[in-house]
This record gives C-alpha cells, structure tokens and sequence, in this order.
C-alpha cells in the first residue's frame, strides 16, 4: 500500500511546514495586492507601464509582509509541536530535523530551504512564485522573495551571508543559486532533487554519482580499534597508506563496528569524469552523500586525484575535500603530504589482507554455492586480491558456472581472479594466457624440481615472508625473482609460461622497446611504471633477453658508462621492493651483474637437451601431423644436437608443407626441414651428421 501522509510522521512534518510557507506566501500575496496598482491585469510582469513605473517610485518594497517575522516563531513551533507525539513514542527521527541536525542548520535556514524547496512539493507554489517574482517565467522563489518569507530584510548583511557561497545551505549542496548573470535578489534559488527526496523519505543514492561509487563493503574481520573509536567522531579525518590498493575493507570493517553508514567512491572514476568542474561537482556530492546518512566518506585512491587539471588544482581539490564537515577516510599509495589538508589526519598503514583472511572472504563469498570440490585455500593462495576484488573474482566465477550448468571449479575462480588484474599493465607488457602445463616440458629432473620449487615460494610466501618474518627490515617487498639461464631454445619462456599456469596467473613479457629510451632517465622511468603496475597486477613478469637490462656495471670512462650504471643500480633498488613474481631470462649469464644474483631467489640452468630428451621432443612436436610409417625419429635425436626451440621450428615447417602438398611427411621431409634448420643457425650440413640420410638432401 502506498504511504500517506498520515502513515509518515516526517512526511506529515515536511507538509506542516510547506503549510507554513504558503501561509506566509499568502501574506504576502495580500501586501503586494493592496498597493499593486493592477493585480488582475493577466499579463503582469510581461511589460512594464508608466503607472507601474510610478508605482514602483513612489512605494517601499513589499517583499517582507510586517507580520511573518513576528509570526516565524509561532508557527514552527506548533508544527514541531505536531509532531513531538511520533518522537516520544519512539519512532524514526524525522528526517527534516535528521538534515537540520546533519548540516548544521539554524530555523531559518530550514526556513529558506523549505521556501526552495516548495515547488518540486506541491506544484501550485509555481504559480505563487510567478506572482510575487512580477514574472510569470520565472516559477521558483528568488532569493530575494525567499529572504522576505523567512522574515529577513533583503538589505540586511545576514540574508546574504545565509545564501552566500560559504553559507551552511549553499556550501554543503543544498542550495544552489541560479542565474548568476542576474543581480544577487533575483536570482532564483534551487534545491537538488537528491535532498528533496531526502527530505521526503528516499534513501537512494544521488543518481548523478552512480558512475564513481565503489562497492566497499564490510568483511569478516574485526575493525581496526583505534579506527573504530576515531569515526564516532562526527567529523573523523583517517588516511590509510595503502601500498596494495586494496584496503578499503579496513575502513569498511570500523565502520560497521562504528555502527556508521558508509559511502564509498573511487577517485579514479572521479578522475576520469572530466575537467576540474566535474571532478568538484561530484566530490561535492559525494560529501553531501556522506553527510546526508550520517555516515563516513571512503575515497581513494588519493593518488588518482592529485593528477587532475595539473598540480595547482590537483592540491586545491584534495584540500577542498579534506575541509568538508564530514567522517572521511582517505585512501592512497603515496605518503601523506601535509599540504592537502589544514587537519591533521589520523594515519595507518594498511597492511594487505593475509591469506586466512582471504581465505574466510572468499568462503563468504562462496557461500551456498555448488562448488566441484576443489581447495579453496590452495587455488586462491596466489592471488592477492582485496575483499572487494574477491567479491568480484566470485561472481565471476559464478556467473560462468551458472552459464555452462555446472558446479563453480577451480579453473572458473582462476578466471574471476585474473579478471580482476588492471590492464594498464598491458600498455608495457605483452600478455600470455598460459597455454601449458608441466606434461609440456622436456627437462631433467633437477630443472623440474627447481621450478616446482619456485612454484612453492610464489604459493607459500605469506606464510614464510608474513607469519614467520624469514625476511625483515630493509623495506624489503616479498617478490620473489628467479632467473633462467640457457642457451636459446631450451624451454625458459616455455617454464615461465608453465610457472604461471600452474599458479593461475598470467603472463606478461616485457617488451625493451617500450623500456630502453635514448634519453636519460627516461629508461629508468620506464621501469617504474612497469613495477608500479606489476605490484597491483596478480601475474607473472617476464624479462626476457634480461642481459641487456640487468647487465655488468662497469668502470666509468665516461658519462655513457655513467648513466648505464645507474640503470643498473636503479633496477637493483626497485627489485628489493617489488611484490610480485619476476622471472628474468638470459642466454648469457655471465654478463648478469652479481649483485642481482644475489637478490634472485632461484637460479635455473636450463642445458641442451640430451638423445633421450630429443627424442621426447621430437614425438610430441610432430604427434598431430600426418606421417608416413618410415619416419626414423631415434636417428634425428642421436644425430642431431638440436633444442626444443629449434624443433618446434623444424616441426612447424613440416606442418607448412603437409598443409600445402596435402600429403603426409616421410623421412625426406625431415631431413630437408632439418637442413633448412642449419642453414638458419650457420651450420654445415655433414655427410658425417646425415648419415644414410645424406643422399635425401641432393634428392
């Protein structure tokens, strides 16, 4: 049933005092008509005559009626006194007295803000307006008519401070004044729709900030004490230094602890809304939000807003958001800059979830969901998300599980996971969605046990470098590094590609030529960014070729040597900060400068295959080509000291010519796409090496 006006004591509070406006619009309304020298004349306010002219001359203003000031008093007190039963017998506040208490406001401000708010209530107040503003176009209450129904004196310094920019009403975005082209009493004043509905029951966020509001939702975790006590405050200020970008559930879980309401924006959608005017209009918004439920404001990252309209309006808008009356959590990467705000802010950094916490959101996350009984725990352990993240990363899953008729597995939450990776890295890497497994590689026993072994470290990490601290102090990150050493073509890219599926993750394969840069400092630049995103992205990063970032140091004979040493000393430096998984590869180890081995956690030597390995090789490069009975895949193994790379290339032109001729291969076709190979790495094709095969080549 819908509600009336006698079911909603607020509501019933709102029409009590809309009946109060009317009441002195009507006085109004009775001053005006005995001296208007024409008061029925149907084009009033169209056109001005000679006697209206008069009129006007040689009478006072009429804008304040003599009796509603003394009236003013009276009649808000007996429609608070209407209401008082509904408060005493326990009911919500209501919701006019809920914004006057919220904001500050003073009766005659609610006064003003009730007289504004008068025609997006009651549809005939349109027509009063038209009268009294002597312009039927003109259909909302001007600033100076609202003054005169608030019993204030248009001349008076308090109306106009009370509708100044500063003041409690147009200041917090209750009000806003139009026609600023017009002189300051006729401009006509306005209240956003977001605060009528307010006024009059409706709880929905402000349709204008749906694109910016981030889903930052409580978790499982106890708050953060001392945060906890810090938001009872009214107007708390806390900024969380949040390295991983992904602690806005610490704000969350205080809150809810707080028993406050929250309102949570990402700054970067604030960000990339538009210009400065834009980006105020909505954090202005977004503040009125806050306040409006009597909650506290999340944003972040604070990073992306220092980055709009340049550095003069990027500290202007943080400052501007940092002096608002509202609860406000701050959230960024960077360190607390004591100019962004006159306060200041209680400061906490924002260590990462840990892997039981995780593990208890997903759980929640999962919860009731048909799953094929996979490990929770083990599947997620690599990926670290926030709670918000998981969240997603579940849904997801869901989704892609509901679509296909199944339980959710472990491949669908790995695809939920790496969803949630930002694709800005992808600008500076080339992404691999890992394609293979460990039945794919052809290696000793030892490589294989080393990559297993770094596998483990990626997936126990927390446990090792958080919980029982095997690496402290130093401002050491918890990446970890491994390098891949070997001659071309022994399976390095392959055992990075099977690393990051075995984790879930994908891979992302530095291109140089968006790293090196001719310029100084440019290149060290480059590789900033490169970390800084690889740390919020939940993959593996790929140096490939990395002799020719990670090389020798040298001595310094002049300024080239110079400045490729501090490319080199600036890597080791980021490499000791770096949180995530990085594999460096290099046919040439010896030119890998020693202070990086000491910082790589796992070294790899990758040899050339061995008779028995190629022959492995062999079977598994041609199995899905058509081939004749003669091929004799044991003498190319035994004779020819190729690696898995240069295999799959001999394969691959095969392929090519089965593809072609529309034939299956014989023993020729090998041994001609095996001459091809040698040709390509400047080798001799020997009668010595071919054999019985010889003959074929001249063939």
């Amino acid at each position: 049933m819908p509600v009336t006006v006698r079911d909603d004591p607020s509501l019933a509070h709102v029409v009590g005092r809309l009946d109060v406006v009317r009441q002195r619009v009507a006085a109004l309304v009775a001053a005006r008509r005995a001296v208007d020298a024409a008061p029925d004349d149907p084009f009033l306010g169209l056109y001005l005559t000679d006697e209206r002219v008069d009129h006007l001359l040689h009478n006072d203003r009429v804008w304040v009626a003599e009796d509603v000031a003394a009236r003013r008093r009276d009649e808000v007190e007996a429609v608070a006194d209407a209401a008082e039963p509904s408060d005493a017998s326990g009911a919500p506040d209501l919701r006019l007295r809920q914004l006057a208490r919220r904001f500050a406001l003073d009766e005659l401000d609610v006064d003003l803000l009730m007289a504004a708010m008068a025609p997006d209530v009651d549809e005939r107040f349109e027509r009063y307006y038209g009268y009294l503003n002597d312009d039927v176009t003109r259909r909302r209450v001007s600033v100076g008519l609202a003054l005169g129904l608030g019993g204030v004196e248009a001349s008076s310094p308090e109306g106009r401070r009370r509708l100044g920019a500063g003041s409690h009403l147009v200041g917090a975005s209750l009000l806003e004044v139009d026609d600023p082209e017009r002189p300051f009493l006729t401009r006509g004043l306005r209240v956003p729709d977001r605060v009528t509905a307010y006024v009059l029951g409706g709880d929905e966020p402000d349709a204008g900030l749906s694109f910016v509001l981030a889903d930052v939702r409580p978790t499982t975790e106890p708050g953060h004490p001392p945060l906890v006590r810090l938001l009872a405050d009214p107007h708390a200020f806390a900024y969380l230094h949040d390295r991983a970008a992904t602690a806005s559930h610490i704000a969350a879980d205080a809150a809810r602890d707080a028993g406050v309401p929250i309102v949570a924006i990402d700054l970067r959608r604030v960000a990339a809304s538009g210009g400065a005017g834009e980006v105020d209009g909505l954090l202005a918004a977004a503040v009125r939000e806050a306040r409006l439920c009597g909650g506290v404001l999340i944003a972040g990252p604070v990073d992306a807003l220092t980055d709009v309209g340049g550095p003069a309006h990027s500290v202007t808008a943080v400052q501007r958001l940092t002096a608002e009356p509202v609860r406000l959590v701050l959230t960024g990467q960077r360190g607390w800059e004591p100019s962004w705000a006159a306060r200041p802010p209680f400061i906490l950094d924002a260590l990462p979830l840990g892997a039981s916490a995780r593990s208890r959101i997903w759980n929640t996350a999962l919860e009731g969901v048909s799953t094929s009984g996979f490990d929770e725990g083990t599947v997620t352990a690599p990926y670290r998300l926030g709670a918000s993240e998981i969240r997603q990363a579940a849904a997801v899953a869901m989704t892609v599980a509901r679509l296909e008729q199944r339980p959710v597995d472990a491949a669908d939450l790995r695809l939920g996971a790496r969803q949630q990776n930002a694709a800005r890295l992808e600008r500076l890497a080339r992404r691999i969605e890992p394609a293979v497994s460990w039945a794919d590689l052809v290696l000793t026993v030892n490589v294989v046990a080393s990559l297993h072994g770094l596998s483990d470290r990626a997936r126990h990490r927390e446990q090792v470098l958080g919980t029982w601290r095997m690496r402290p102090g130093g401002g050491r990150g918890t990446g970890i590094t491994a390098l891949f050493a070997g001659d071309s073509g022994t399976g390095k890219t392959m055992s990075a590609e099977v690393i990051a599926a075995d984790l879930g993750l994908d891979l992302y394969v530095v291109n140089l030529a968006t790293v090196v840069d001719k310029y100084i400092g440019e290149t060290e630049k480059n590789l900033d960014r490169i970390f800084a995103e690889a740390d919020n992205v939940n993959g593996v990063l790929l140096f490939d070729e990395a002799d020719a970032l990670f090389g020798q140091r040298s001595e310094v004979r002049d300024s080239h040597d110079r400045y490729a040493n501090i490319e080199v000393a600036y890597l080791l430096q980021r490499m000791e900060t770096f949180d995530g998984l990085a594999i460096l590869s290099t046919n040439l180890r010896s030119n890998i400068d020693d202070a990086f081995t000491r910082r790589i956690d796992v070294i790899v030597d990758f040899a050339m295959p061995d008779a028995t390995r190629r022959r492995t090789l062999w079977a598994q490069s041609i199995a899905a080509l058509p081939t004749s009975g003669d091929l004799d895949l044991d003498f190319a193994a035994r004779s020819f000291e190729l690696s898995g790379g240069n295999i799959r290339s001999i394969a691959v032109t095969l392929a090519y010519r089965a593809a072609a001729e529309e034939r299956e291969i014989d023993m020729g076709d090998v041994v001609r796409a095996i001459a091809e190979e040698y040709r390509k790495l400047g080798r001799l094709c020997l009668e010595a090496e071919f054999g019985p095969y010889h003959a074929l080549l001249r063939a």
